[in-house]
């Protein structure tokens, strides 16, 4: 399969600027997942490597071969789209042998390939049906099939499962996921706006934002280590609960006072200049816990706002008196929380994070919350 090299990637429609530079290295193989809100250009850029929109600047490597006039056909791309665009008078063997007909291929080595692909995406009962006669997730798999059977050097995905329902985005996602086990090899871009999909699937996330990236990692990378306040409250479900702090002491460790009344000690340095600067504190829902008798005083105190019970966790969402969004805590499923009481948290040896005032991270390191 191929690697990709892309190079201060630019779009624009007329006046309009949609990527802004982009600079990305995908090894061959490898399984990307672009990430991000509706409208940040994680689309657009997609359909610029496959050629389906022309790069307004910059350079498109594919194994270090420049792409941007090739016309789409020849890239060595295959695309599998939201929409299944199945042909609904073809059977599943016809839909997926469709445009290696199209393209001059010989009977037998269109049946080897179709028969392949049906048995790597588990098709191969439902080669006679037509496309009514299917499932949501067993069209969006006949899609998928038909990319498969060009052999493409790159798969592109562009929110394959948005039209599923709830279920089923969940049964195909895991297709997917055994998809890239059954060939390794493969090199994949796939688009969502659905952080548990970029989770779940990726090697690697890229994370946009207004058309440009704002981080590149693994899925644990960036859910311990996020640059940023953006990435912080973008990539974990629920999102990275955010406290307004200022710096007290400096040194080799760092204490912050939060806005709530209490206060987080890290193992950070920070030089003297940085003392009273405001900053803003993060802390997880699941690194919280219900005070008890014998914790450390705990860092936050408020009163339960809302109650989502789940089964095994529930999330406590709580008023701690500063207005705005509200503090959630992922608690065990038998806690005793009740709603319009009051409930202490603390935080023990769990991912802390400080940004500065510009919303860069500071540090993504273990903390200690506690007393002021």
């Amino acid at each position: 399969m191929a690697g990709l090299s892309l190079k201060n990637i630019r779009k624009s429609y007329a006046s309009l600027d949609v990527l802004h530079g982009i600079d990305l290295e995908i090894k061959s193989g490898e399984f990307i997942v672009f990430v991000g809100p509706s409208g940040c250009g994680k689309s657009t850029l997609l359909r610029s490597i496959a050629g389906l929109e022309q790069i307004t600047a910059g350079e498109l490597r594919i194994d270090g071969v420049l792409m941007n006039h090739v016309p789409p056909s020849k890239r060595g791309i295959s695309m599998v789209f939201q929409s299944y665009a199945l042909y609904p008078h073809m059977t599943v063997f016809e839909n997926m042998a469709f445009g290696l007909r199209i393209a001059g291929m010989g009977k037998a080595e269109i049946d080897r390939r179709v028969r392949r692909a049906a048995d790597i995406l588990q098709l191969t009962d439902y080669l006679a049906r037509v496309p009514k006669a299917l499932s949501g997730g067993q069209r969006q798999r006949v899609a998928i099939g038909r990319a498969i059977v060009r052999d493409p050097r790159v798969f592109l995905f562009d929110e394959p499962l948005s039209n599923l329902d709830a279920a089923l985005r969940v049964a195909t996602r895991i297709e997917i996921a055994k998809l890239k086990e059954t060939m390794p090899n493969a090199t994949m871009i796939y688009v969502t706006h659905d952080q548990v999909e970029a989770m779940t699937l990726a090697d690697r996330i890229v994370v946009f934002r207004d058309g440009r990236i704002e981080q590149v990692g693994t899925p644990m990378e960036l859910y311990r280590k996020p640059a940023n306040l953006f990435v912080a409250r973008f990539i974990g479900s629920p999102a990275m609960n955010i406290l307004p702090a200022s710096i007290v002491e400096t040194g080799a460790a760092t204490t912050v006072r939060l806005a709530s009344g209490g206060a987080a000690v890290l193992p950070v340095h920070t030089s003297a200049d940085h003392r009273g600067a405001d900053v803003s504190f993060g802390v997880r829902p699941e690194d919280l816990f219900i005070a008890e008798g014998g914790d450390a005083r705990p860092a936050f105190q408020g009163t339960v706002d809302h109650i989502e019970q789940l089964g095994e966790v529930q999330l406590a969402y709580i008023d701690l008196g500063l207005g705005g969004e509200p503090f959630i805590a992922k608690l065990p499923g038998g806690a005793e929380v009740k709603r319009r009481t009051r409930i202490a948290l603390a935080a023990g040896a769990g991912n802390a994070h400080l940004f500065d005032r510009g919303g860069r991270s500071l540090t993504a390191v273990q903390a200690v919350l506690g007393p002021g």
